[in-house]
């Protein structure tokens, strides 16, 4: 005797293959083409690669890897892999300062000489220029004395006091210039707020309450499971990444994750589980400079039109990784693209993929 449960799942698929063959079909046809592209980036099998991820409405419908994990155990990447992110670090430092905000324990008005009395120009910084990469300050990341600290243990303390006294780029809110130095203050701030460190903070406060579980400080000495090892590429032969000081890194880009985890925090923001729609709409608005021109920069993402569609984006680079996440609002669809060699930026790829997902999930 035939029973209708076991032919259900048969009768499911058939009955959406007859009702939505054209979803079907763009499915196919963006699984092909982001195959296409991806390909033409990640060309060596047996080098470091890349994984890539699309979601749309919250979930994954994309996850391919490339590549080696591990050019020394010849492991193959897997969609799994912990991935050291960079300047995405960034939008969780946003997101802390905006927490905290929402506690009303700062504002991002807040000059930055109310938390730092002896930096200089510190009463006409805010918060609000640090987080927009307006305030002018030097980015220490591009001193010319910063390989003579690069593997030292420093506190958050001993490298402010390492750029702080350089020359300015701008007065404040003049023009938008990227800049590190200001997330890393905007680290130290949230620490000294919080009365915790800035690690325990994004531990306890984001990390914890988005379940990303796979998502950690970079460290070179911790044993961190499915971790990709990172490489750069000189000639043509293949190198470990160089060994830095995370301390460095801190707030600007110290964080390592997975795509899994990047979309948990893609559908907290969305869901608000962090922040409340007021602040959330801070992070996400194009602000102007001091003469009224508008720039491309939130707080913590930038701005990009794409397919005549404003995404959020934010890409991050890290000796030995390239990461880039492009978050389309209208649609909900985010597209992620990790590599473990910076001779391979996923950058416009990620870009490009996000594209395509537009062209065919519109259909």
């Amino acid at each position: 005797m035939m029973h209708f449960k076991q032919y259900y799942p048969l009768l499911l698929l058939l009955l959406i293959t007859i009702c939505c063959p054209t979803r079907i079909i763009s499915a196919q046809r963006l699984e092909a083409r982001a195959d296409s592209l991806i390909s033409s980036l990640f060309k060596d099998p047996n080098g470091p690669g890349g994984v890539f991820m699309i979601a749309q409405k919250g979930k994954p419908i994309y996850r391919k890897a490339w590549g080696k994990a591990n050019l020394e155990l010849n492991s193959p990447l897997t969609a799994d892999n912990v991935f050291q992110i960079g300047s995405m670090t960034k939008q969780f430092t946003a997101v802390a300062i905006l927490m905290l905000e929402q506690q009303g324990k700062l504002s991002v008005k807040d000059p930055l000489s109310k938390y730092l009395p002896d930096f200089p120009n510190g009463n006409n910084i805010t918060l609000h220029h640090l987080l927009t990469h307006t305030s002018g300050v030097q980015d220490y990341l591009r001193m010319k004395t910063l390989p003579t600290i690069m593997q030292k243990e420093m506190t958050p303390e001993m490298v402010i006091d390492f750029f702080k006294n350089e020359p300015v780029n701008s007065a404040p809110g003049e023009k938008y210039a990227y800049n590190n130095s200001g997330y890393f203050l905007l680290g130290y701030i949230v620490a000294k707020v919080s009365g915790v460190t800035y690690q325990d903070f994004i531990r306890k406060n984001i990390l914890d309450k988005a379940g990303m579980h796979e998502t950690c400080f970079a460290s070179d000495r911790q044993v961190i499971k499915n971790r990709a090892y990172g490489y750069h590429k000189k000639d043509s032969v293949y190198v470990n990444k160089t060994v830095i000081s995370y301390d460095l890194a801190y707030a600007a880009g110290a964080l390592m994750s997975t795509t899994g985890d990047l979309l948990k925090w893609q559908n907290a923001m969305n869901r608000h589980l962090l922040l409340n729609s007021e602040e959330t709409q801070k992070a996400f608005t194009r602000y102007n400079l001091n003469n009224g021109e508008a720039h491309n920069y939130g707080y913590g993402w930038q701005f990009k039109d794409i397919k005549g569609v404003t995404v959020r984006e934010h890409g991050g680079s890290i000796f030995g990784y390239k990461t880039m996440g492009v978050y389309v609002p209208g649609e909900d669809i985010y597209v992620l693209g990790f590599s473990n060699c910076d001779c391979n930026s996923p950058t416009k790829i990620t870009e490009e993929v996000a594209a395509i997902a537009l062209e065919e999930l519109r259909k």
